[in-house]
């Protein structure tokens, strides 16, 4: 059978694809919510396929493929298996996965507002890590600017540096009064990263508008994508911050009218997943089902909060992504919880969003937002 007809027989389902060159060696995984068009798209004239994109389909001699239930699955699956087989085209194909951080170091003489390339052991306060580092650089300059804190020699005393004329330096550089302001902003750099003070945010929008109405169309432009970086960083530390917590969280996902999956995930790791078909269970049934696999796989003991590493952080970003996603219900589950009558509450959730669910098919009302 040639790769077209195999095409052919290929499910409109989620899964994952893998290709192989003619040694049978994988040379490309990717993922599709569903299959039969994502890989028939493989086999079809592009207008502008880029060289990359030529090469792999030049070398496409078979594909196998997994199916699952979920794209979110998929995503999953996909990252795991591109980690571990490190296929040729992926690596060609997208960026190298390097990681940038933001320092800060606010005690000494010198404090510091900076983009770093790895985490050292010293006094100073890391956000990250970040995968695009010319983001990371955008939304440092950005800030540095706004502030006027980009000064070119801060380690000079009582002479100006040459930014100070330029409009850049607060000066830092040989004025104490400007050294007390700018420890004031590292701080509030601090709650911005942190999510605690975002009227930064507030402040460049009004600028960009401002300079917008002035026509001067080049500066709104650098404001915006200011803004862009900024709001990129700010979610990334909401998905490290939300991982660490290490929170026990339960997913229903409607399949279709009478099947549900749920999902039990601690962390960045899925633990436990199954699927529940209403048609051969009751809802008293599958409540009790799932209040028993929360007891076995989420244990009573006190949260331990994790360190989200470089390994980790794609898989972080997918699961957070999903939760803030329309496609499913979350239930965050405290572990006081657990093995209490307080696990009603899990009662509730679940017969809420079997309910939920029936209503908007029965109505072909789009489902909402992921709710906690």
């Amino acid at each position: 059978m040639n790769l077209k007809e195999k095409v052919k027989n290929l499910p409109l389902t989620p899964g994952v694809y893998l290709m192989e060159d003619a040694r049978g060696n994988i040379i490309y995984i990717g993922k599709a919510k569903n299959l039969k068009n994502r890989v028939r798209s493989y086999f079809q004239n592009s207008k502008t396929p880029s060289q990359k994109l030529k090469k792999l389909k030049a070398n496409i001699a078979d594909f196998t493929y997994i199916l699952l239930d979920t794209e979110f699955e998929a995503f999953m699956l996909e990252c795991k298996l591109i980690r571990e087989k490190k296929p040729i085209f992926n690596r060609m194909m997208k960026n190298p996965q390097t990681y940038s951080y933001i320092r800060i170091q606010t005690d000494g003489n010198s404090p510091r507002f900076e983009m770093a390339d790895r985490i050292e052991e010293n006094s100073s306060l890391y956000f990250g890590p970040f995968t695009s580092k010319h983001r990371v650089e955008k939304a440092v300059e950005g800030i540095k600017e706004f502030f006027q804190i980009s000064c070119s020699n801060p380690t000079s005393k009582n002479t100006p540096c040459l930014n100070y004329s330029l409009g850049l330096c607060i000066g830092i550089c040989f004025r104490e009064s400007a050294k007390v302001q700018y420890k004031m902003i590292l701080n509030k750099i601090i709650d911005l990263l942190n999510g605690t003070d975002v009227s930064l945010l507030k402040e460049i929008k009004q600028r960009m508008t401002e300079a917008s109405l002035k026509f001067d169309f080049e500066t709104a432009a650098k404001y915006r994508d200011n803004l862009n970086a900024i709001h990129s960083l700010i979610y990334k530390e909401a998905v490290i911050e939300f991982t660490e917590a290490n929170k026990n969280i339960a997913i229903i996902e409607s399949l279709d009218d009478h099947i549900y999956k749920l999902f039990l995930i601690k962390g960045n790791k899925i633990l436990f997943s199954e699927k529940y078909n209403t048609e051969k269970l009751n809802m008293e049934q599958i409540v009790n089902a799932a209040k028993t696999n929360v007891s076995i796989y989420f244990t009573a003991d006190p949260v331990t909060p994790i360190e989200v590493s470089r390994d980790d952080i794609d898989e972080a970003q997918i699961i957070y992504s999903y939760l803030k996603s329309n496609n499913c219900h979350y239930l965050v589950i405290p572990d006081h919880w657990i093995g209490t009558n307080h696990i009603t509450k899990m009662d509730n959730f679940l017969a809420n969003t079997f309910r939920m669910t029936r209503t908007m098919q029965d109505t072909s009302v789009k489902s909402p937002r992921c709710n906690s």
